[in-house]
């Protein structure tokens, strides 16, 4: 995770560092928006909580940034075939009716630091690895088997939540529609997809 961990900070994304810092840009207004006036609002509810890196050589400069809370994924108001393939790994004798998750509510790399040059790893990878490594650490007081998003349902967040091994927890537009209770002539604005952590313990 080169750059990230050997460049940049880590640190709890609160007040004073959005008043010490230039504003965060990652390209894309409605996370803009999120971050610059709602994710303290979140944290204030106890709704999430977002944590970002800091350039070390800069640390007025936001490199990424993230909010996560607490989530799950109940199998039983899945299709029959996505609820087995979501418990494929899971002993039987482990089997619930939801499994303990960690929700990305947001998540943002600022546009002037997405390639960094003589980085083999985009700096969007190096944070996500960094997340995942983070809920299996020992350190972690949360059992946290899965990692869940709702990514927009573009082309650019869906190619980098899949290059991240993420999978969506419906398999079509439409079955996702139909189980979450979206009209079927809606457009979906997000896909829902998971990574399961225990392919890191393995």
């Amino acid at each position: 995770m080169g750059f990230l961990l050997n460049k940049c900070t880590f640190k709890v994304y609160n007040s004073e560092l959005i008043n010490s810092c230039e504003p965060f840009d990652c390209d894309n207004p409605d996370l803009n928006d999120f971050f610059h006036n709602d994710s303290l609002k979140y944290h204030d509810e106890l709704l999430g909580k977002t944590y970002c890196f800091t350039l070390d050589e800069n640390p007025e400069i936001i490199v990424c940034a993230f909010t996560i809370s607490n989530d799950s994924i109940k199998t039983f108001l899945l299709p029959n075939a996505r609820k087995k393939k979501v418990i494929k790994d899971i002993p039987r004798e482990k089997t619930m009716k939801s499994y303990p998750a960690v929700l990305i509510g947001r998540l943002g790399v600022n546009k002037k630091y997405r390639f960094i040059e003589g980085e083999t790893e985009r700096t969007g990878k190096q944070l996500m690895d960094f997340i995942k490594s983070w809920f299996i650490d020992g350190a972690n007081k949360t059992g946290c088997r899965f990692i869940v998003v709702d990514s927009y349902n573009d082309v650019i967040p869906l190619r980098y939540y899949t290059e991240n091994q993420f999978i969506p927890l419906f398999s079509s537009d439409e079955q996702e529609k139909e189980y979450t209770g979206i009209p079927i002539e809606a457009i979906l604005a997000t896909r829902l997809m998971y990574f399961d952590l225990i392919i890191l313990k393995r």
